[in-house]
């Protein structure tokens, strides 16, 4: 089938896309930044759209042609009247897939119980009953939390089992949970196509464990091989302060973690099982909450994190690309400018500035990177415990600690968007380029557009912490290149040596 995608820069949506072309079908994608897909191992093999979803021109491109639709894209981490954004998002694409001739839709919910719902699940809700009135025949799964490398929920329990032999813990603990393996999840939006073309209606899906919250960390606890955790009540942990708890002493930021916190005030349990009606199980049957754990873990410990929550982009933090130089005319910018010669190759300044942050650091006066962390943390901002997808590579989009990567040229420049908490805008750009007379030139760049007086104030006030950070930066991360570029040439000297005869040295060797 030819079929559209939504929320392809999003963790299931980018699991999912590979998994339709392998199963034969013509995939288009609708995004608003193609960039983000620039690195992706499938971006070849699909169309992409560009748009927003509240555009009803841009929409009615998006599906002209399509026979299915996959609707999986949400306001995940907003703040404000994100329901009728929400609203008004799925309203138009239900008005112009029904004209354009879409045959299905298949979207992605949440298990949610009858009665009063919090402000997410009910718009998550709304979200599927829209699809379901639209005249397109719709698949409307339910899920419960989602389990698998990345997801916001498994990092959720793999932070706070790591961290803490004891939790002080909401009553939430003790609901009731019906987890799923993302691959379940996957499977059964990929077999979504196959279903009768008339049905329309909503199917819960869940992995064949029920367990209260406190059994899921612990069986976390038992796959990495830690000893148990113990837990005492308190029956004053609000949702909200829940959330604050878990964006302190995890990466998650607040906004993320308040969705999925205020979803575990009820027991999120399949109420029927339908779907075994119309979709066979998978073979070999659904994945068991510690299989699903052991996966997810195996995967980090490979490095082979396909898509991460990190990928998501939140509300309110700064979206918007650097201006171009000569926009900046007539404009309020701080400019912090850098630059030093190297003897290092291009390639090996490169290598050091693509595995930067994360468990690398930011090699200078990290005692300061932490303090500024910490603080954004307690602002409800990400911080740097967000780290990273990759310890060596970027591609476009990632996160990477508190910045999100807005440009990359692999080899040659870096261009990163801050995504902390401060009243302006601020971005940290690094070029490499090759030094005619040999080794490389460093460039490195801070700038700041301030928001009013706050704006400048906040400015002047961290003038002391760049006055040691930047040029630590650039001193440190040459030091490092040419330190590996040292190394590099050694290995190949004794190679030589060893062997009587020049020879290319391995990267594995390096």
């Amino acid at each position: 089938m030819h079929v559209l995608v939504t929320g392809a820069t999003g963790y299931i949506g980018g699991r999912l896309v590979p998994r339709l072309l392998e199963a034969g079908h013509q995939v288009r994608v609708f995004v608003r930044t193609p960039r983000k897909l620039q690195d992706v191992p499938w971006h070849d093999d699909v169309e992409v759209a560009q748009g927003d979803l509240q555009d009803a021109v841009a929409v009615r491109s998006a599906v002209d042609g399509v026979e299915a639709v996959y609707y999986l894209a949400h306001a995940m981490g907003a703040d404000g009247d994100f329901e009728q954004a929400e609203r008004q998002a799925v309203e138009t694409m239900a008005r112009e897939a029904k004209s354009a001739g879409v045959r299905r839709f298949v979207y992605l919910g949440g298990l949610h119980p009858d009665g009063e719902l919090s402000k997410h699940l009910r718009s998550r809700k709304e979200v599927g009953d829209v699809l379901l009135a639209s005249g397109v025949p719709t698949i409307a799964y339910q899920a419960g939390v989602v389990i698998g490398s990345g997801s916001t929920s498994f990092e959720m329990i793999r932070h706070v089992t790591d961290v803490l032999p004891w939790m002080p813990a909401p009553r939430w603990v003790r609901n009731r949970i019906q987890p799923i393996a993302v691959r379940d999840v996957l499977y059964y939006l990929v077999a979504a196509l196959d279903i009768p073309a008339d049905v329309n209606r909503t199917f819960d899906i869940g992995g064949p464990d029920v367990l209260k919250y406190g059994q899921m960390l612990n069986g976390y606890a038992v796959e990495a091989k830690l000893p148990q955790r113990r837990f005492t009540v308190l029956p004053v942990l609000t949702p909200g302060l829940s959330a604050h708890w878990f964006n302190i002493v995890t990466p998650i930021p607040r906004k993320l973690a308040t969705p999925i916190i205020e979803s575990l005030q009820f027991e999120c349990i399949q109420r029927e099982h339908d779907i075994d009606d119309v979709v066979p199980r998978p073979e070999g049957g659904l994945t068991s909450y510690r299989r699903a754990v052991r996966l997810a873990l195996a995967r980090m410990r490979k490095g082979e994190v396909e898509t991460s929550w990190r990928s998501a982009t939140l509300a309110a933090t700064p979206a918007d690309p650097l201006p171009s130089d000569p926009d900046w005319a007539g404009h309020t910018v701080y400019v912090d400018d850098r630059r030093r010669h190297t003897s290092a190759s291009a390639e090996d300044v490169w290598r050091v500035v693509e595995g930067i942050g994360g468990d690398n650091g930011w090699y200078s006066f990290p005692l300061a990177w932490v303090a500024r962390g910490w603080m954004d943390k307690l602002a409800g901002g990400v911080g740097l415990s967000r780290g990273r997808r990759d310890p060596r590579r970027l591609e476009q989009g990632d996160a990477l600690d508190w910045w999100r990567v807005e440009r990359l040229e692999r080899g040659r420049y870096l261009r990163l968007r801050a995504e902390f908490k401060s009243p302006g805008r601020a971005w940290l750009e690094m070029t490499v380029t090759p030094s005619d007379g040999g080794g490389s030139d460093y460039h490195q760049r801070a700038i700041y557009f301030p928001q009013g007086l706050s704006g400048r104030l906040y400015w002047y006030s961290i003038l002391p912490f760049h006055g040691v950070i930047f040029p630590g930066m650039v001193e440190r991360i040459t030091a490092a290149a040419e330190r590996e570029s040292e190394h590099t040439e050694s290995t190949g000297r004794n190679w030589t040596q060893h062997n009587g005869s020049e020879a290319p040295v391995h990267e594995e060797a390096a």
